[in-house]
């Protein structure tokens, strides 16, 4: 018999953390995947910050560097300068880039560094108890928001990839999802080329990464799939924000 799918050399074997349904371990794939496809396992440096992100470098078998909370394009960056041929890559989530990461990632775009983020959004604070996000959806409930994000209030949910287009210095971006295959064969397209662009010297790139959270969202995981494709992508539409040529 022809085996035909198999672990990746960049995946390690470990028992997966993450909550049922949780995204998180599909990314993981995806990444480990490419890192073996470009031959970029040796090469890559990942910056993984706080949150459910920050035990990535349980699962993938390159070098890690732990950020403090929201400082991973900021270590990142410093790496890439000292290290300009490793592929230089965060992994972050929305609680930690579209909050106490704003300013770190935002001006790292804007200096155009040539890094890639990985920017998961499941518009909710994940590991520290559901709390309301930058990202969280208007009326969305989360712990901190009982009676549902209130716009007025709390202000509409920041949309990363829009902000960062109007940069000069930044070469690519898209959002994706990873809710169903056809969705995740785009997602790996969209990190591939951000590689890609790094590779090719093009300053930064973003994929940002529409991902599920059912424990928070308190729905099982087929709903919270579904739940991205008829609620979350309204809010945050699929596509390539900016593509420079290069």
């Amino acid at each position: 018999m022809k085996k035909v799918y198999t672990r990746p050399k960049s995946l390690l074997k470990a028992s997966m953390h993450y909550c049922p349904g949780c995204g998180h371990s599909i990314i993981h794939r995806l990444i480990a995947e490419l890192l073996d496809e470009m031959k970029l396992r040796d090469k890559a440096i990942c910056v993984p910050p706080a949150g459910c992100a920050v035990l990535a470098y349980n699962y993938l078998d390159i070098d890690m560097v732990e950020a403090p909370h929201g400082r991973a394009t900021a270590v990142a960056t410093g790496i890439k300068r000292v290290r300009p041929k490793n592929m230089v890559f965060s992994y972050q989530g929305d609680g930690d880039l579209a909050a106490i990461g704003t300013a770190e990632a935002l001006h790292a775009a804007n200096r155009g560094e040539n890094i890639t983020v990985i920017f998961v959004n499941n518009a909710v604070y994940g590991m520290t108890g559901g709390q309301m996000a930058p990202t969280t959806l208007p009326g969305m409930k989360t712990t901190t928001s009982p009676r549902g994000r209130d716009i007025k209030s709390e202000g509409p949910p920041l949309k990363v990839c829009e902000m960062l287009s109007s940069l000069d210095n930044v070469s690519y971006l898209e959002r994706v999802a990873v809710n169903k295959p056809a969705a995740i064969k785009k997602t790996k397209k969209a990190i591939q080329k951000a590689f890609q662009y790094q590779k090719k010297n093009a300053g930064f790139s973003l994929v940002e990464i529409l991902s599920t959270c059912p424990t928070n969202w308190r729905m099982d995981p087929i709903a919270s799939c579904k739940w991205i494709d008829e609620v979350m992508e309204k809010q945050f539409p699929l596509g390539v924000y900016k593509e420079t040529k290069c």
